[in-house]
């Protein structure tokens, strides 16, 4: 009777070994992006909301029950836009006090950790399980462009409701509001929005962000791109290889932003409150059709410094601690 030798056959699972690695460095790496970048982010949101642009001086506005502090609007190029930021800074510093300056950041960090955690497993592990069935084992760029496509769209729909009652929160001057803080704001602002505009208030903007997963993919893509252009400084020193990650993933962003930012603007009018009882915008078509007939296609942009300040250096602090985690899990 002659030996038969046992082959044994490859079962691979459907998700990789230590996928949890992926959840859990995306979360760290958003959570610590947001807090360090937190005040560019209320900057941003005001700019880009029509409520802060009619007013040559700061002033109280009056939207139905929220209260929010108009900012001084001149025009200007691109260095204009930057000097605009940091005068705003020091403006909601003066007079709405320090902590104005990290408004939000609470539904921001319960938005931003799950967000991250979700977007960085399901593209970690996506794209490995998307190359596996679907390419023979090997990434490319059409792996790396639905990987992101996927999991920008089961982020979105997951967290959309927390951006609202972040935005809703931001455009909020609080100054004397004690109870227009923290988590304990956010949840009085949870029950004005479904006391006034139900379940659907929370999705809100939700076209913006789907309109917005080209954004995420677009950086996914040019960062897995821009890692293997600088895999030659790999063994080269740490500095040397952490410069070139931090430089791939802020030039990734970069690019990203300034090719989809429109979006921004956009989610951000559709998540306002109602004026007066009046809600201004009700549909992506719309409210893109009215911004460029009311303000000019410029107005597109608006707050994009502030945004380019935060999400450039967000996104460097964030994709290395990412990578950190995943290097030295292994």
């Amino acid at each position: 009777m002659s030996d038969i030798e046992e082959v044994e056959i490859p079962n691979p699972s459907l998700i990789p070994s230590q996928s949890w690695k992926h959840f859990v460095a995306g979360g760290l790496g958003g959570m610590c992006g947001a807090i360090v970048t937190s005040p560019f982010d209320v900057v941003k949101t005001r700019l880009q909301s029509s409520l802060f642009q009619n007013h040559a001086t700061v002033g109280v506005i009056n939207t139905g029950g929220a209260a929010v502090v108009g900012m001084p609007r001149q025009p200007g190029g691109l260095l204009w836009n930057f000097v605009e930021t940091g005068w705003i800074l020091r403006d909601i510093y003066r007079e709405e006090s320090p902590r104005a300056l990290f408004k939000g950041l609470g539904p921001t960090l319960v938005g931003v950790i799950p967000a991250r955690s979700i977007n960085f497993y399901t593209y970690g592990n996506g794209k490995q399980i998307i190359a596996n069935r679907f390419n023979n084992g090997e990434e490319n760029t059409y792996v790396h462009l639905t990987a992101a496509a996927i999991a920008g769209i089961i982020t979105g729909t997951a967290t959309n409701p927390i951006w609202v009652v972040k935005t809703r929160l931001q455009l909020i001057a609080s100054r004397h509001e004690s109870s227009q803080r923290s988590l304990g704001g956010s949840w009085s602002m949870i029950k004005q929005i479904l006391r006034n505009e139900g379940i659907r208030g929370f999705y809100k903007g939700l076209s913006a962000s789907y309109l917005g997963v080209t954004e995420g993919t677009i950086q996914w893509v040019l960062y897995e791109r821009l890692k293997k252009m600088t895999a030659g400084t790999q063994g080269q020193g740490s500095v040397q290889e952490w410069m070139g990650m931090l430089g791939s993933a802020g030039a990734a962003k970069c690019v990203a932003t300034l090719i989809t930012y429109p979006h921004e603007v956009i989610r951000t009018r559709l998540r306002q409150p109602s004026v007066n009882g009046v809600i201004k915008y009700s549909g992506l078509i719309q409210t893109l059709k009215l911004v460029i007939a009311e303000e000019g296609a410029r107005s597109l942009y608006g707050g994009l410094s502030a945004h380019l300040m935060r999400v450039v250096p967000n996104a460097a602090v964030m994709y290395s601690i990412y990578e950190g985690i995943l290097r030295w899990g292994n």
